[in-house]
């Protein structure tokens, strides 16, 4: 029994959960002038609640034998692991109403797309389309807006043009990013019936529309940062992710020369610098901005 409760523990996936950091930081980035207090509440309920609970519902259904993210190799799914993810989705919600009513239907809303995404009976990352829109428009603007929403920030600013373009940055670069994540996956996905993104597009569809993406979402960042009349911003931007630049393009040669390259390692290699990079550039704007007004 201990090792059902272990197991499934480890399927939450937490530390995997940190991977989604920057879209909190990219939107307090947004808005330094909100409550640490919520701020810190805000973060908490998202990455050691939410997104655990996406995580582990999303491995109850899929039942992996093959490596995922965060975990090269998974344990065995039981039911202790369906009960732990109702106990996070409960706490989740209630933790939210403390902050806000409109903040825990966004919370709710996040968790019943998420397992819209993986239950059988809808299982939305079947399709490559509409999977990758739903991705990159909940974990993008729509959390961009709901840790907004969380942390207190008023709705008009929230619902500014120029906040909204970010939150629209937010998605830009998930569309870059959640593909990536799929590359070493192809087989298993094939073989379960899902034809994500990734493996329509093939291996090397994959990096040129990651690369595609990332561009885009970095010029539309800009953009917005001059129209805000912060185009200091954008330098700090670039200084924070100049890693990711050189991971990215080191992982592009080495995939062209050998497709093995594409592998579980790699990926998470991607993902954690890709994360702590992003994190730590707009980490750099929050600490400017406040600096500023001190």
């Amino acid at each position: 029994m201990n090792s059902s409760w272990s197991d499934a523990w480890r399927l939450l996936r937490i530390p995997f959960s940190l991977f989604l950091m920057p879209i909190f930081w990219f939107a307090v980035s947004a808005a330094p002038e909100i409550s640490a207090g919520r701020t810190v509440a805000v973060f908490l309920i998202l990455h050691l609640l939410v997104y655990p609970a996406s995580n582990g519902y999303n491995s109850y259904y899929d039942r992996d034998e093959g490596s995922i993210g965060g975990l090269k190799h998974p344990p065995k799914v039981t039911q202790s692991l369906y009960w732990l993810v109702l106990l996070f989705d409960v706490l989740a919600l209630v933790l939210s109403l403390l902050l806000s009513w409109t903040f825990a239907a966004m919370v709710l809303l996040y968790l019943l797309v998420s397992k819209a995404y993986s239950y059988k009976g809808i299982r939305l990352k079947k399709y490559p389309i509409l999977s990758t829109l739903v991705v990159v428009i909940f974990q993008g603007a729509f959390t961009f807006v709901m840790v907004q929403v969380g942390t207190g920030l008023n709705q008009s600013k929230i619902l500014s043009t120029n906040n909204l373009l970010l939150a629209l940055v937010s998605s830009l670069f998930l569309c870059g990013s959640y593909p990536l994540t799929q590359v070493y996956q192809h087989e298993e996905d094939a073989r379960r019936g899902d034809e994500t993104l990734s493996l329509k597009l093939g291996l090397w569809g994959t990096f040129l529309f990651a690369a595609g993406s990332l561009l885009l979402a970095t010029a539309v960042l800009f953009y917005t940062y001059w129209l805000r009349g912060e185009l200091l911003h954008g330098l700090l931007f670039l200084l924070g992710t100049g890693p990711v630049v050189a991971v990215f393009s080191r992982w592009l040669w080495n995939v062209k020369q050998d497709p093995a390259a594409a592998n579980f390692e790699n990926t998470m290699r991607m993902n954690k610098v890709s994360s702590l990079s992003m994190s730590f550039a707009f980490g750099l704007i929050l600490l400017w901005q406040l600096w500023e007004t001190a």
